[in-house]
């Protein structure tokens, strides 16, 4: 490794050890996100199965992880275990990822972002799924599709990184892959018993709110930090964040209105909608074209719901909806919207004069989809036929805080 003109910037090194945190916080976060929608018999199991990957992630990612996502590249599709275990992974900076900060911090950053998206996919199958299938499922996606997935985006070498393919903070790696795989999970593990049937109504809504507040503020890391740098894309990623976040919360509640009454739950979605399709725009874009962003994300994600619900498709979170349709409108919108004058080494979009740069962005996106929809679907369908998906009626109906971990959240 040539360590020319590499130093180690005391500034940005803060400000990354600061993100890390930020964007672990968003786990625990998500967890009460998901866990004031469900049923008070499955607070904690919910809880849990986002928890969970705080520990199994923070394991894998040290072991593995690390090394096949952004170890030395092999043929474009993985990295080489030149990183196994963190081996040669210390205070010095990789030039190649992040000059001014210790190789070992910007490993650590990344590994947050391992750790949230498989918790993610989650609120496909909360209130039915086998605790012993879920975690044995995680690794493997964690393995087999993550860390692949995020060396190709952003692996040196990694073939959709060496196509232009723009990806700031996660719209493929993150919310694509986890909507996407959260909706194939869902077809196969199949409705939860008295879906449609009879309402299944969220058991404590200022759990969601509060967990709704912690993601915008973690997001801040998860967006904010991956110009690995405190410099001026860092504050312009921090401003799209704010403003596509603001904009699809208003505009969701509009629909809501609309619809009946302002929904507080639609408000906080529509908040979390508008994170997550800014997500792969934000170091690219100006803060006016975040607005944009966030308020065609809005729309897009509400009437997605509707069409599943119209469907009878059980994909009980909405991660699908939420995560994966908004995120490709984000990754499509960078290809239409981004602009050297936000950031020098991103690229122009469509409306700055790069035609090409659509295509490229919708290349990531369809690659995306059908790799990680169809890496799950195939996984979660072994599972199925094998060890088994869901848990027992009798245990559906008991509940899995007490079926599965036998504890109550509200006693």
């Amino acid at each position: 490794m040539d360590m020319a003109g590499v130093s180690i910037n005391a500034g940005d090194t803060a400000w990354v050890l600061v993100c890390c945190s930020l964007v672990l916080l968003m786990t625990p976060a998500l967890a009460f996100f998901y866990g004031g929608m469900v049923r008070r018999k499955n607070v904690l199991s919910t809880l849990t199965m986002s928890v969970i990957f705080m520990a199994l992630i923070g394991v894998q990612w040290v072991l593995y992880g690390y090394t096949l996502a952004f170890g030395s590249d092999i043929k474009g599709l993985i990295g080489g275990l030149d990183y196994l275990g963190f081996a040669g992974v210390g205070a010095l900076p990789n030039p190649t990822y992040a000059p001014t900060i210790p190789h070992q911090l910007f490993a650590a950053f990344q590994m947050m972002f391992a750790v949230i998206t498989p918790a993610l996919i989650t609120g496909a199958f909360v209130e039915r799924v086998k605790f012993k299938s879920f975690l044995l499922f995680s690794l493997l996606w964690a393995t087999l599709v993550y860390d692949p997935l995020c060396h190709w985006v952003w692996g040196q070498g990694g073939w959709l990184r060496e196509m232009g393919v723009l990806d700031f903070a996660g719209g493929t790696v993150v919310h694509i892959a986890a909507g996407f795989s959260a909706l194939a999970f869902a077809l196969v593990i199949g409705p939860r018993k008295g879906y449609g049937a009879f309402p299944i109504e969220p058991n404590n809504i200022p759990l969601t709110v509060l967990g709704t507040g912690l993601l915008w503020v973690g997001w801040f890391g998860f967006n904010a930090g991956s110009a690995l740098g405190a410099n001026g894309v860092a504050v312009n990623a921090l401003v799209t964040t704010n403003t596509s976040a603001a904009a699809a919360g208003l505009v969701w509640m509009l629909l809501s209105w609309l619809d009946g009454r302002p929904s507080t739950l639609g408000i906080a979605t529509g908040m979390v909608v508008g994170l997550a399709a800014v997500t792969p725009a934000a170091g690219f874009v100006t803060p006016l074209t975040a607005m944009l962003i966030g308020a065609v994300a809005a729309p897009l994600s509400y009437y997605t719901i509707r069409f599943r619900e119209r469907r009878n498709l059980d994909e009980s979170l909405d991660v699908w909806a939420c995560h994966g349709m908004a995120s490709t409108w984000g990754m499509l919108a960078a290809g239409l919207f981004a602009t050297v004058a936000v950031n020098a080494g991103g690229a122009d979009g469509l409306f700055f004069g790069n035609a090409a740069q659509l295509g490229i962005q919708a290349l990531g996106v369809v690659v995306t989809i059908v790799f990680s929809f169809g890496m799950t679907y195939v996984l979660a369908k072994g599972l199925h036929l094998s060890i088994g998906l869901r848990v027992t009626p009798i245990e559906e109906e008991v509940g899995l805080d007490i079926s599965s971990h036998g504890e109550r959240s509200y006693s």
